[in-house]
């Protein structure tokens, strides 16, 4: 696709699968011009779409000929295969793009049966809800064939921001486990701390004015300095030893079981620093955490591809 192309016409393009995501993708490309087909096992799921001007397909094989971007965004792999395997061959020299949540070895066996049947391949991992889709401040990630990734780009971007992390297929879905897990943890932590202080009667939105402007500012920076000293396999501990922080979380697990509140994951954060000092990083840095999170895998070994 040409950028002359894109700029006079927007590309054609299908979403199979009509779920709350599907039906968000779908609708950011209506808003945005281009011609959308759309499929669903449910057809009255489509109904809102086609009243918005979608073109609606009556099978798979008429969604997949109806554009050379074909993105996928169904249950899981085995609706996956459920839907493509049997219009494989019509799919032959067209992007697809799969959005369906799986491992990223799930995403390294579907690479091989779009090789198998000369697709382009591109697996995707989306870092919001449905009601963020369309923001260009909303990460999505790709990976898989990077001259697709260039070649669909310009059309990606109506979805938000599009990232392409790496050529291994599964690197979208690897770095969404760990973004997912990094934000229940955040989650969590601002909920037992919005307890704690709401014991006292301090209000959640006063509290998460502080939070917001501590995690954006102070922690952001935290997560820098600790990243280079992880990826260099030395922890120096000039900021604040392994050995202060277990003093320091001694405090709130104290304050939070004075106030009734539950302990079970400071209680866990301290058992993991402990087995970590215990390991001999009593005096490193907070990063050092990390050789007891690897478990056997250390550093300098590979975990993918790339």
């Amino acid at each position: 696709m040409s950028a002359e192309r894109h700029a006079s016409a927007p590309a054609p393009v299908t979403v199979i699968g009509l779920g709350n995501m599907g039906t968000a993708l779908a609708a950011a490309f209506l808003e945005r011009g281009h011609p959308t087909t759309v499929w669903n096992r449910s057809p009255e799921k489509a109904k809102a779409l086609g009243e918005r001007g979608a073109r609606v397909a009556a099978t798979p094989e008429e969604a997949v000929g109806a554009a050379d971007l074909v993105i996928a965004c169904v249950l899981d792999h085995d609706a996956l295969h459920g839907v493509l395997d049997p219009v494989a061959d019509r799919l032959a020299g067209r992007t697809l793009v799969n959005v369906t949540s799986g491992s990223p070895e799930q995403a390294r066996e579907f690479t091989k049966w779009a090789d198998g049947h000369a697709v382009a391949y591109l697996d995707g991992a989306i870092m919001t809800t449905p009601p963020g889709v369309g923001s260009p401040d909303m990460m999505f990630l790709y990976s898989g064939s990077e001259a697709a990734f260039t070649a669909q780009r310009q059309t990606l971007e109506v979805l938000g921001d599009p990232l392409y992390v790496g050529a291994d297929p599964g690197a979208a879905s690897l770095y969404d486990a760990a973004l997912l897990g990094l934000m229940w943890s955040t989650f969590t932590g601002w909920l037992h701390g919005t307890a704690l202080v709401g014991a006292d009667g301090v209000a959640a939105t006063d509290f998460t004015a502080l939070a917001t402007r501590w995690l954006g500012g102070a922690v952001s920076g935290f997560l820098a300095r600790y990243a280079a000293q992880v990826d260099d396999g030395r922890y120096p501990g000039d900021d604040a030893t392994l050995d202060v922080q277990i003093v320091a979380i001694d405090h709130l697990i104290h304050a939070a079981a004075d106030r009734g509140v539950d302990n079970a994951l400071p209680e866990l954060l301290k058992a993991t620093m402990e087995r970590a000092k215990a390991a001999g990083h009593g005096g490193d840095s907070y990063a050092s955490v990390i050789e007891v999170l690897r478990g056997e895998r250390r550093a300098g070994v590979p975990t993918a591809a790339h």
